[in-house]
């Protein structure tokens, strides 16, 4: 495939934890010419730093309030790990309450200088923040449901890598679907559509499941409770972004598992597999086949799901 052109790829929060290992992973894409880094403060020396790797992309840092739309103007695709990372004893709600202000704003500022762009949100809480991001779009008349993408690549990562060391394959060449949110039972990985197949008794698809739905919770233990999941999400937003990039320089094929809106249940945001493609979803693919055990997790994740979204729409539409 041959490239067609470059990209501006804007990162907003990209002195944090998760929006500087991002910068450097874009930075290493080839289909990225502009690469505009967007903090609060910190960003001139991201940028400097990563500015000195030898490859193509052009590198700017913006600081503060005043620089967001110099930095958001004209992007292809913006990129949101913004906000807070959640900390030990932070409940969903102390989250939701400080992030969905932030995702807010940032959604504002795309709205006006960049009202094409792609968006991937990664900021959590995904299952509300993609809603909020829709809602504001909405307001501004620069709403496209094909371009508002909640980045779940981190939850498809963990099931591949947990699926392939629990039998024996190549992580590399594993693949598993992951459907409906981002955050606890609204993950659910499709062990019986993963590949290469694998029999599995019952007591290791829960296992799986459950680790894969605890993944970010996991890390959190892990590092003590002095960070979360920064890496693996910075590196999943790489793959993502990079596969709408591809998409939109004419690739055909792409597929990711993300959270969009759309018709497949009953929850107006729902991730499921979607075809990508240059103005961004081009299909959005049915559930398949499930075993009662994913029919039951389905039907377990809806309410809360649903809690999370009508929880975004209506914080939007008090603002």
């Amino acid at each position: 495939m041959t490239q067609t052109r470059g990209y501006k790829v804007a990162v907003l929060g990209a002195a944090g934890g998760i929006g500087q290992p991002c910068g450097l992973l874009m930075k290493m894409n080839p289909l990225v010419t502009e690469l505009s880094l967007y903090d609060i403060a910190g960003t001139p020396g991201v940028a400097a730093d990563v500015s000195h790797i030898n490859t193509a992309a052009q590198v700017k840092g913006y600081a503060g309030d005043a620089e967001l739309g110099a930095a958001l103007k004209d992007a292809d695709l913006v990129i949101i790990p913004a906000g807070v990372p959640r900390k030990p004893g932070m409940t969903r709600e102390d989250l939701f309450k400080i992030n969905a202000g932030i995702v807010a704003g940032l959604t504002e500022a795309c709205a006006t200088h960049c009202p094409n762009a792609m968006i991937n949100m990664i900021s959590n809480p995904v299952n509300s923040t993609v809603p909020i991001a829709a809602e504001v779009l909405k307001k501004r008349g620069a709403y496209d449901p094909k371009k508002l993408f909640g980045v779940t690549t981190l939850d498809v990562v963990r099931a591949k890598t947990f699926y392939a060391e629990k039998n024996g394959l190549e992580t590399a060449k594993v693949d598993v679907p992951v459907v409906g949110g981002h955050a606890g039972i609204t993950i659910l990985p499709l062990l019986s559509q993963a590949t290469p197949k694998a029999e599995m008794d019952a007591a290791t698809i829960e296992a799986l499941t459950k680790r894969t739905q605890d993944g970010g919770t996991e890390v959190v233990a892990a590092k003590a409770g002095k960070g979360s999941a920064t890496l693996s999400m910075a590196y999943a937003g790489a793959v993502f972004a990079d596969s709408c990039l591809r998409a939109k320089n004419g690739e055909a094929g792409v597929v990711e598992c993300t959270y969009v809106e759309s018709n497949v249940t009953d929850a107006r945001f729902f991730a499921s597999k979607v075809t990508l493609g240059k103005e961004g979803v081009e299909t959005i693919h049915g559930l398949g086949e499930l075993t009662p055990y994913e029919k039951a997790g389905l039907d377990g994740m809806m309410a809360e799901l649903n809690d999370s979204i009508n929880k975004g729409v209506e914080f939007a539409k008090a603002l």
